[in-house]
């Protein structure tokens, strides 16, 4: 067992220091005060951050830090901490280690009984599903999806009975596979794609996946998915509304066959049933 008294011993500290997602007006003073503090600072990518800390004026000594060189750099911040002097970890905006580098660090610097101190700011994560519409009690955080498609696929089939809300990060030329793909396994859920959180072009588009769908190519950005959970028992719908929704499907270049079996499989009815209605009406 480990117990950190965090103000209330000298041991050295490695802060994971929250940044903005894009508004700069939301980086907060004590984030400020910290980064002029301690002796070090690193970063994700030092282009990056040293425009931040050029806009504050805050002048500490930078250091990269990122997954290519996560293990060596770690071992030397191990090596700055021993020194006796604080650390601080930031990422390119958001939290470090929210799908960023830095969870090996904190491991290691816990391990080795110096001090981890967050300081809390933006996150894209939380910006996005409060403002969902969505439920948000409880939530699961799954961030991006694997580049691979059948790995991809995997991921969403696991999480397809999952009763809580889901949220996902997407980069804007994986948004249309993922939404495709979203749909196929999970059904046609109501969710809220979330872009460009605190910049000048923010939007939330709120709908179900066929409606996003039809607009996805439209969208640019850093995108925030929020997704509807599974509900443990879905309201009976209507044959013709079935019909509708196949039509949605097929609307979104799908075949009538996958349609049938996405619809089915949605409204837990025989795929059979669902396909002599339709070819009966």
């Amino acid at each position: 067992m480990q117990r950190q008294s965090s103000f209330q011993n000298d041991q050295p500290t490695l802060f994971l220091v929250a940044t903005p997602i894009g508004n700069l007006s939301e980086m907060t003073p004590r984030a400020i005060d910290i980064l002029k503090k301690v002796e070090v600072i690193a970063c994700e990518d030092t282009r990056n951050t040293v425009k931040l800390l050029s806009h504050f004026q805050i002048k500490t000594h930078l250091i990269a830090h990122h997954r290519f060189n996560e293990a060596d750099s770690s071992a030397g911040i191990i090596k700055l901490l021993a020194e006796g002097k604080d650390v601080a970890l930031v990422s390119d905006a958001g939290f470090p280690l929210v799908c960023d580098p830095g969870a090996l660090l904190a491991q290691e610097v816990m391990k080795a009984g110096y001090n981890v101190v967050v300081v809390n700011g933006s996150s894209a994560l939380l910006s996005g599903l409060v403002a969902s519409g969505l439920n948000i009690n409880p939530f699961y955080f799954h961030g991006y999806l694997t580049h691979d498609d059948n790995s991809a696929r995997k991921q969403l089939q696991d999480l397809a009975h999952y009763p809580m809300t889901l949220v996902f990060y997407e980069a804007v030329h994986r948004l249309r596979r993922s939404l495709e793909m979203m749909l196929e396994i999970f059904g046609n859920r109501q969710i809220c794609v979330a872009r460009e959180l605190t910049k000048i072009y923010e939007e939330y588009a709120r709908g179900s996946i066929t409606e996003i769908l039809n607009i996805s190519d439209e969208m640019k950005g850093e995108f925030v998915i929020i997704v509807a959970g599974k509900e443990d028992n879905p309201p009976d719908i209507a044959l013709p509304d079935l019909q509708l929704r196949v039509e949605q499907f097929i609307g979104a270049g799908y075949t009538a066959s996958q349609a049938i079996k996405m619809v089915a499989k949605e409204a837990n009815i025989s795929k059979n049933k669902l396909y002599q209605y339709i070819h009966q009406a």
